[in-house]
């Protein structure tokens, strides 16, 4: 996206577990940036000290400074700046805050550029073994009675013909999952825990079964689940 403006905002790709993700382009540009914003900067302060990146400004910006920063961040393009945004683990704005700031960018003639990085529902699917042309990403899934609303839509036909990934806490999973064989039905379902860390699980079985897997123990870190197609159901 080319702008009249001399400044760039680039959106750069970040590992979402193991550090060793990173891209050289992903280097080159965060060394090259003026300021480096993030959700948690504690997140990106470990990877640029990891890979020897110091003296970096870093600023936070969240979903609750967003529309705070983004004049400030509109000057300093306008002043030349290089300016990188990052998500604490995978690609900004994906289920992260940043789209305010990218469309504010657009508008006002600035110019984005990206740096592709890793992402965890690619990954997912990837290693789930079911097709991938054709998913609905849904960032992370409601809780409560709204998950329960947007369960309902899936079982009266909603996404029928496509993969469903979703995000979870590693709290409510055993709850997500009972709800959707109570709600949905008993279909395939992947789930991918810790992708790229070093204690990365997978799982791979009817709802049902893993509700049953997961009974008695305690789950942690990031969860990525997908549930299978209605095509895939019916070929099992």
């Amino acid at each position: 996206m080319e702008g009249k403006k001399q400044g760039t905002l680039w959106l750069v790709g970040t590992p979402i577990g193991n550090l060793e993700d990173i891209t050289l382009r992903a280097l080159k540009i965060l060394k090259r940036s003026d300021i480096i914003f993030a959700e948690d900067t504690r997140r990106i302060m470990k990877l640029l000290i990891h890979f020897d990146i110091l003296n970096k400004h870093t600023f936070s910006l969240n979903v609750n400074n967003q529309s705070k920063q983004i004049p400030g961040i509109l000057r300093l393009l306008n002043e030349g700046k290089t300016l990188s945004l990052v998500s604490d683990a995978g690609m900004p704005v994906i289920s992260d805050p940043g789209n305010e700031l990218v469309e504010a960018c657009i508008e006002n003639g600035y110019k984005v550029d990206i740096v592709p990085g890793p992402s965890s529902v690619s990954s997912a699917i990837a290693l789930s073994g079911f097709p991938g042309s054709h998913y609905t990403f849904f960032g992370f899934i409601p809780r409560g009675k709204n998950r329960r609303r947007l369960l309902r839509k899936i079982a009266d036909g909603l996404y029928n013909d496509s993969l469903l990934v979703f995000f979870d806490s590693p709290y409510r999973l055993k709850d997500t999952l009972k709800d959707w064989l109570n709600i949905v039905d008993d279909r395939l379902c992947f789930i991918a825990r810790e992708l790229t860390k070093v204690h990365q699980e997978v799982y791979k079985g009817t709802v049902s079964r893993l509700i049953s897997h997961f009974e008695n123990d305690k789950i942690l870190g990031e969860i990525t689940v997908i549930m299978s197609g209605m095509r895939e159901k019916e070929e099992d």
